[in-house]
Order: C-alpha cells, then structure tokens, then sequence
C-alpha cells in the first residue's frame, strides 16, 4: 500500500505504456541520430503500440478511470472494479462501446407537438 494519503493513480497499464512509449522514443530518437526514416517509423510504431496496450489493460481492469478510487483499490497492482461496466467520463472506455450506462441522456422525440391535436384511425395508429 501506498505510503501517501491520496491517490497517485499509479496502474499496471500506466507503467507497462510508459515502459513501451519510453522505448519508442528512443528508437525514435535513434533513427534522428542515424538519419534513418526506417527507423523513425518504426519508433512510432511502437509508439502506436505502446498506446493500444495502455489501452487494453484498461479496458481489462489494469488501468484506472478519472477521478480518485475507492482506498482499497490505491495499490497499482490491484486491478480497477469498475472497468467492466466502463468508466463515465472515460474517453477510452467510451471508444471501446462502454460507460455509457443508466446516466446517458438519449433525447427522446414527443408523440405529438402540444399545439397540434392527435387524431387516432381505427387501426389505432396515431396520424399528424
């Protein structure tokens, strides 16, 4: 546990992206040195990799969603139990179809306009 008194929001998904995001720029900044594009690229496509494995920890619990976690869960080897059902105001677990639950506002359309009066067939459909 952790020997401060707030949450630092140190994960699993934090270091190992920054582990890989670390060794892209220095491929990277190998390939500036050498004056080489193949290796520039190849630098950033690490980079790119290092974003989608950050990415899939998350969504499988090794990450951490905006705002503090309950005290229990401040470890960073302790996995987030809120990231199966998504986090609200995360834009990842959003982009992966998740955290728009019960709170999400879906405009609804009115059945009829108020000044406009609704008349009824016999099938029981509703006509304007």
């Amino acid at each position: 546990m952790s020997a401060h008194q707030y949450d630092h929001g140190h994960t699993v998904a934090g270091w190992v992206g920054c582990g890989i995001a670390t060794v892209g720029a220095g491929v990277a900044g190998l390939g500036v040195c050498t004056v080489s594009g193949v290796v520039i690229a190849g630098g950033a496509a690490i980079g790119v990799m290092s974003l989608l494995v950050t990415w899939a920890l998350h969504l499988s619990g090794w990450g951490k969603g905006p705002g503090v976690r309950p005290r229990a869960e401040w470890g960073w080897r302790v996995r987030d139990s809120a990231a199966p059902g998504g986090h609200q105001e995360c834009l990842g677990c959003r982009l992966a179809g998740r955290g728009r639950g019960a709170s999400a506002v879906v405009p609804v359309m009115p059945a009829q306009r108020e000044s406009e009066p609704e008349t009824v067939t016999a099938g029981g459909d509703s006509l304007r």
